[in-house]
């Protein structure tokens, strides 16, 4: 407990300040932990077959590209998306005996997508508004944490016991109920007072940050590994840290953002 705690708190002392300064620093912190995370999906020996480190550094470019390719524009364009599609597909025509096959090329670019789409938009909605994000990071934490508290307190009834055996659908309702207020109770404070649609998209993004953690933990129950790395003392990896937050911040963009 104490490493974690104190991991958490040198996590704050760099992530704060950062935030803060914003502009090519944080993107370029961001993009940095982009490739930390793609690097610990191809550490994932049982998901795939091993990728040929050619290919692997067109997954990091393509991965990095995503992140910051159009760095000040609005949102992801058509162009940036097709460049890992061409990074990617194309090698599989050069590989023999299937030391590099389509399987594996769509498992990376499927990867890429997320990681890269996921770490574009922290850094997108960051300089578009600046409060914005902080709610939907503080959505993940508190949901995290109710679902943490009101499991070990009173959960009896196990959500996906094939998944993550811990996690139980008292915890799951007391995250998004407990999540969902105190996230409120943010919003109100960071960007304007609270409607009837903003506590459905917080509760929405509550529920849809818990299925990005069980995705994440069917991925790692797969791979029969406890965390993606031990990057973070006590935490884990990027992974395990960004794991609804990810889906979080693009479910909102694709589905919430024009409201």
């Amino acid at each position: 407990m104490k490493i974690r705690l104190l991991s958490a708190f040198i996590m704050l002392l760099i992530v704060i300040p950062v935030y803060l300064i914003g502009g090519y620093i944080y993107a370029g912190v961001v993009a940095i932990l982009s490739i930390l995370a793609f690097k610990e999906i191809l550490d994932l020996k049982k998901s795939h077959k091993e990728i040929p480190k050619v290919v692997s550094l067109l997954g990091v470019i393509a991965t990095v590209y995503l992140v910051v390719g159009n760095y000040g524009a609005n949102m992801l364009n058509y162009r940036s998306v097709l460049i890992p599609l061409l990074l990617l597909l194309i090698p599989v025509l050069f590989y023999k005996n299937n030391k590099y096959n389509t399987d594996s090329a769509l498992y990376l670019l499927g990867w890429v997508y997320l990681i890269g789409i996921g770490f574009n938009l922290i850094i997108t909605l960051r300089n578009l508004n600046f409060n914005i994000l902080i709610y939907l990071i503080l959505i993940a934490i508190f949901t995290d944490t109710f679902a943490y508290i009101i499991g070990r307190l009173i959960g009896k009834h196990k959500l996906c016991p094939k998944i993550s055996p811990h996690k139980t659908i008292e915890g799951f309702v007391g995250g998004l109920v407990g999540g969902s207020i105190t996230a409120l109770i943010a919003y109100h404070f960071l960007v304007t007072k609270i409607t009837f649609p903003i506590i459905i998209i917080t509760m929405i993004l509550s529920v849809i940050g818990q299925i990005g953690d069980l995705y994440f933990s069917k991925v790692k129950r797969e791979n029969d590994i406890k965390d993606y790395s031990n990057l973070i003392p006590g935490h884990g990896g990027i992974l395990d840290r960004l794991d609804s937050i990810l889906f979080i911040v693009i479910c909102y963009v694709i589905i919430f953002w024009t409201i």
